[in-house]
């Protein structure tokens, strides 16, 4: 098994064609990029990656296509949460099958599963596929909080390796590092651009994020710099980039994310409906702010 994750891990968008086939040479591009830029390792088809669009032969073909590129050179991680266990499960089974190191998985989304609810469903995975697993708790966007208690719980379980938390409380960061500081194969990570950096002060892992699909290179070095406890380094970099993290859910992640690479020419402006591309509104503020930051 690989090192524990650490660092910058990149929730990567899944570029598609006009017609929303799946842009296999801009996958390709941007992977190459990311581990040229710094970037730790690569969520595949998390819900960055559009998983609630995709179905399952291309969910796992992407998986498959990501980890063969990658070819060992940093982690893959393949996003394999479903609201249904049984469609978690066979995602998880069949990301392991084609080679992908970790499993990321968002908490069941719309249905609203009770604590007792969420115990089951992560130790039903956990019990049927060896691979390591992350938990992803995003109440914002499913509905469903995983609280520190069933994190704690559910930390024992020999194949869950972690929890990529979202929500912005520095009392849940705590909490969660208190967790892994007394279960040291337990790793804590950022599911929240803004507010990473403090995360990280706090004891974090690293992060899963949504910016360093368009900067690697600040994000990893953030991430290098709390690991060398240069904080006054970490601070400056974090602080010249507060204004992009905003923008980047100004709209439902991943349209502004997805539309800022399309300007940077690294894919085209296409997304599975109900996902449609950046309301125009919208466009202005983030071009000043790509100019300003010599994204263009």
């Amino acid at each position: 098994m690989m090192q524990p994750l650490k660092g910058s891990l990149v929730a990567l968008v899944t570029p598609m064609d006009p017609d929303g086939g799946v842009d296999y040479d801009c996958l390709d591009k941007l992977i190459e990029w990311h581990i040229e830029e710094g970037t730790n390792g690569i969520v595949s088809v998390g819900t960055t990656g559009e998983s609630a669009t995709v179905d399952f032969d291309e969910h796992i073909d992407v998986i498959s296509h990501t980890v063969n590129y990658v070819d060992k050179r940093i982690p893959v991680i393949a996003g394999t949460g479903a609201n249904s266990t049984s469609e978690a499960l066979d995602l998880t089974l069949e990301s392991k099958k084609v080679g992908a190191d970790y499993a990321l998985l968002v908490t069941p989304y719309y249905n609203k599963p009770n604590q007792r609810g969420l115990i089951q469903h992560y130790t039903k995975i956990a019990d049927s596929v060896d691979i390591p697993q992350i938990l992803y708790n995003v109440p914002s966007r499913t509905a469903c909080d995983l609280l520190p208690d069933t994190a704690m719980i559910l930390s024992n379980h020999k194949n869950i390796v972690g929890i990529k938390e979202a929500v912005n409380q520095t009392q849940r960061f705590k909490e969660l590092v208190r967790i892994s500081k007394s279960n040291d194969t337990f790793k804590v990570y950022s599911g929240d651009d803004s507010t990473f950096l403090q995360f990280l002060k706090e004891g974090g892992h690293g992060v899963i994020s949504v910016a360093a699909n368009v900067i690697p290179k600040a994000i990893s070095s953030i991430c290098l710099a709390i690991r060398d406890e240069n904080i006054e380094d970490a601070n400056e970099i974090n602080k010249k980039y507060s204004e992009l993290y905003d923008l980047l859910f100004i709209e439902s992640n991943p349209i502004p994310v997805k539309w800022v690479l399309y300007k940077m020419g690294l894919i085209r402006n296409s997304l599975r409906l109900p996902l449609v591309s950046l309301d125009k509104k919208y466009e202005e503020n983030i071009m000043s702010e790509m100019l300003k930051l010599k994204l263009l």
